[in-house]
C-alpha cells in the first residue's frame, strides 16, 4: 500500500513534468513520475520528433532513466497530460509503454492517471495490460 501523500507528491512531479516536454507537432504535454521499490523518484517528459518514429513517450523517458542507472523494481507511476493550453486529463499509457512497463515490474505495478495531485484514477498494470507476456515467459 503506498501512502496517499507519496502518491500525491508522485502526480504533482508527473504534472510539473509536462513543462519540460519538447511537443512541437502534438502540442500534447505529458509528464511522468516513476516511484522505485527503494522509494526513489525518476521524471520523465515526451519528447517529439519530426519523423514521429524516433519519439519517446514520458512514461519509458523515466523508466529508461531509471533502469540507466541500476534500478530493476518499480513501485508505480504517475502520468499527466493534456493539450499545452487544454485542461489535464486521464493520460493512460500506450501499449509500447505498457509493454515496457511489464518487463520491469509485477502486474502488481500501480498507474495513477492524474489531473491534480488529488484527482487522479488507479490502476494496476494488470488491469491496463492483461494476459502480458513477460520476462517470466521466456524461462
Amino acid at each position: 500500500m503506498i501512502d496517499t501523500n507519496v502518491i500525491s507528491g508522485l502526480c504533482q512531479k508527473a504534472i510539473d513534468m509536462r513543462s519540460e516536454s519538447y511537443a512541437p507537432y502534438s502540442d500534447f504535454l505529458v509528464g511522468s513520475a516513476l516511484l522505485t521499490e527503494d522509494g526513489q523518484i525518476y521524471t520523465g517528459c515526451n519528447i517529439e520528433n519530426s519523423a514521429f518514429g524516433p519519439s519517446i513517450c514520458a512514461e519509458r523517458t523515466a523508466i529508461f532513466k531509471a533502469v540507466s542507472e541500476g534500478h530493476r523494481d518499480f513501485v508505480a507511476i504517475a502520468i499527466s497530460g493534456g493539450k499545452r493550453d487544454g485542461e489535464l486529463q486521464y493520460c493512460a499509457p500506450c501499449g509500447v509503454c505498457r509493454q515496457v512497463m511489464r518487463e520491469f515490474s509485477k502486474p502488481s505495478f500501480k498507474i495513477y492517471l492524474a489531473k491534480s495531485a488529488d484527482d487522479y484514477r488507479e490502476y494496476t498494470l494488470g488491469e491496463l495490460l492483461p494476459e502480458s507476456f513477460g520476462p517470466g515467459n521466456l524461462e
